[in-house]
């Protein structure tokens, strides 16, 4: 991702800037341990935190850095009130459903303030209440239901029509004694105690290749390998799909503002509507006395489709509309991954396997689901009584009834990019129509090819197929990077992977030298690289 280019906000995320990196070795050597993690996000580092509790001889392999991936990109509420879902639940599933769905997420919330006592975590950690609001008055009674439904569910919910935002709400289910925190901070002293333990941490080390059986095996980009009893991937999206749970997968993005306020102004709780293409306010402690980070959420989309651009002017406009004293002073992206039935998978990957685990689908609420899902497959591996609702999440559930409409439609969705897009080319001629800092996918002798061009008018060309499962790539004119519109994988302009499920970079293609046009190097450089 590119970070100032240009006079305005940090076009990166508040929690990768106030929280230092991490540099735990690359794996350069083959390793045999108990337990292999795979991901070092929130759902990964809590899966071996816990297992290594439980005993177990546990190595965790991250592509990256550890907390630089989608986990350093949340809004990190922690709350078990997920805008609207126990009406829905008691509806689909039952009261009991319903009562284990606010049981595992609160159970979460707690289980968090815990560790934080316990390893003395400067997490910013705040004790506040959730609130799930609507403006307009027709959608009062669906918020009553919410509020009577979670109510039911077991969780302190109640109905107000008073807030402490700026502007007046209709009507808002309000849920007590919920967490905000600073997500990375919390994760790194998981890790230190991880590591203090005997747990072992891999970064810069991807994974690349999967075999399951009684002795799992996992191979790594530099060769090196893994042989573990278990293996877990908590990839955000899985980089191994053993169970086509990318049919029941649909990758969504959400844009994130930061801007500074006057800490009187700041709002003293967290908030979602699921209005105005959603919206999301919290706010964040900030080093500068008297001042707070006004964090607002939005304008929710999927990969590759339209210009995060304007969706960001949109996401501005209305903070500043509704905050008028905010200095957005940062800007980012937060990308979520829905299941067709609502429901996280946590649990065994497929029926055929007793050694793989997954952890995925939390639909925006990876926070609390991510340390649900260490607690879960903790149970899981290491033996002893497991939750209440496992049944709940378990990946080999079927698919429900009601699932047949939204599974029909994703797959739609995607074979409309799969298919359409290859149909047809760029709107531009050539390469030499892409203007600078810009990119676009045009065909070169027969071939789909993502070209990027830089300010300084340099070009640089991959193949546009995307190396999980083939759909074109689309360009972000926001963040500069390549995304795949089916799955979600991301890739910088010179085709390395940024995000998964991928896990292979976009090949470098050749161009043809651009002829110069002269006036300087923007329009006219000629320069390609590959």
């Amino acid at each position: 991702m590119s970070h100032h280019r240009h006079d305005g906000p940090t076009h990166e995320s508040y929690w990768m800037v106030s929280a230092e990196s991490t540099g735990y070795p690359s794996l350069d050597t083959d390793l045999e341990v108990e337990v292999a993690v795979i991901g070092g996000g929130i759902a990964g580092l809590c899966s071996a935190w816990e297992l290594r509790r439980a005993g177990l001889d546990v190595a965790l392999l991250e592509a990256d850095r550890i907390g630089s991936g989608v986990t350093g990109y949340t809004t990190a509420k922690l709350t078990s009130l997920h805008t609207l879902i126990y009406a829905w639940l008691r509806e689909e599933r039952g009261p009991e459903a319903a009562r284990l769905y606010a049981d595992s997420h609160q159970d979460a919330v707690e289980h968090v303030s815990r560790i934080c006592a316990e390893l003395g975590a400067d997490a910013e950690l705040e004790r506040i209440p959730a609130y799930t609001y609507v403006e307009s008055a027709r959608r009062v009674e669906e918020i009553r239901a919410e509020a009577e439904a979670a109510r039911e569910a077991g969780l302190p919910a109640s109905f107000v029509t008073e807030t402490d935002l700026p502007y007046p709400v209709a009507g808002a289910v309000r849920v007590a004694d919920q967490l905000q925190f600073h997500p990375r901070k919390f994760l790194f002293a998981l890790a230190r105690d991880l590591t203090a333990r005997g747990g072992r941490i891999f970064e810069r080390s991807r994974a690349v290749g999967l075999h399951d059986g009684a002795r799992c095996r996992i191979t790594t980009e530099s060769g090196a390998t893994v042989v573990a009893r278990d293996v877990v991937v908590a990839t955000h999206y899985p980089v191994f799909d053993r169970a086509m749970l990318f049919t029941r997968l649909k990758p969504r993005r959400e844009l994130v503002a930061g801007a500074a306020v006057p800490a009187a102004s700041a709002p003293h709780g967290m908030y979602i509507t699921p209005e105005q293409h959603t919206r999301s306010v919290r706010s964040a402690p900030l080093h500068d006395d008297g001042q707070r980070l006004l964090i607002v959420t939005g304008e929710a989309f999927e990969p590759g489709v339209g210009s995060v651009e304007e969706r960001y002017a949109l996401l501005s406009a209305w903070t500043r509309g509704r905050f008028p004293d905010a200095e957005i002073t940062y800007r980012w992206a937060a990308q979520d991954n829905d299941t067709t039935d609502r429901l996280p998978y946590v649990g065994h990957f497929h029926p055929g396997t007793q050694h793989l685990y997954v952890a995925t689908g939390f639909g925006g609420w990876g926070m609390s689901g991510g340390v649900m899902s260490g607690r879960l497959l903790a149970a899981h591996i290491a033996g002893g009584p497991r939750p209440a609702w496992t049944e709940l999440y378990d990946p080999r559930r079927l698919p429900h009834v009601r699932e047949a409409a939204p599974l029909l439609k994703q797959q739609a969705f995607v074979a409309k990019h799969f298919v359409g897009d290859r149909l047809h080319t760029s709107h531009l001629d050539s390469v030499e129509d892409i203007p600078p800092g810009s990119g676009a996918v045009v065909r070169l002798g027969g071939r789909h090819c993502a070209v990027y061009r830089d300010d300084s008018g340099a070009v640089t060309a991959v193949d546009a197929r995307c190396t999980h499962l083939g759909c074109l790539v689309h360009f972000d004119d926001a963040d500069r990077v390549w995304e795949c519109p089916c799955h979600g994988s991301r890739f910088a302009t010179d085709g390395s992977v940024l995000h998964g499920p991928a896990t292979r970079p976009l090949e470098p293609q050749e161009v043809p030298e651009l002829p110069h046009r002269g006036g300087g190097g923007a329009a006219g450089s000629g320069r390609w690289k590959r």
